[in-house]
């Protein structure tokens, strides 16, 4: 799977990506949104966290073949579409970061997100693409809601990150035929 468009490529994660993995979620400002930065990370977390679930697919973010960022993709599994009221077995869920902050706040994670959501209703056939960021994120937030998202509902202490649990909003992509 290779993914291209306005500078950006998503590409599988591969063996080679542990240690961008890594030095990422080393950094506090990253881990400030995701994982949270109570989150300790060294190879072998970065083996059991991304590398040993088959139901995930994993990718890397490119922008201008530079490696910035992570994305995943997934089926949303029965317990959570029952909690998020969906029945279709067409749901996704996507999660993702972009570790190199030098390129935050300059429309790529809009660009990315909105790519994504494309690309799992068109290749995918997804019926319903979901993401569930906490409540607090409001820079992801605005960029979800430009890429195409939209609030559904909240999910109350939804989330542990960085020792409570934190309330989300549950978004949905709206799909616009092009």
């Amino acid at each position: 799977m290779n993914i291209n468009q306005d500078a950006i490529t998503v590409r599988e994660l591969t063996d080679d990506d542990r240690s961008l993995l890594l030095e990422w979620l080393l950094n506090p400002k990253v881990l400030e949104f995701y994982e949270g930065r109570d989150a300790t990370f060294d190879l072998e977390e970065i083996d059991r966290e991304f590398y040993q679930d088959d139901e995930l697919t994993r990718c890397i973010i490119e922008f201008d073949k530079k490696p910035i960022g992570y994305i995943q993709f997934y089926k949303v599994e029965d317990e959570y579409k029952q909690k998020y009221g969906f029945v279709s077995d067409h749901t996704y869920g996507l999660d993702q970061f972009i570790g190199e902050i030098e390129y935050w706040n300059q429309g790529i994670g809009t660009k990315l997100v909105k790519l994504m959501a494309n690309y799992l209703v068109e290749q995918k056939g997804a019926e319903h693409v979901v993401m569930d960021p906490q409540v607090s994120n409001k820079r992801a937030i605005r960029a979800y809601e430009k890429s195409g998202f939209e609030i559904i509902k909240k999910l109350p202490k939804h989330e542990w990150h960085e020792g409570e649990y934190r309330d989300c909003w549950l978004m949905e992509f709206k799909y616009e035929i092009r």
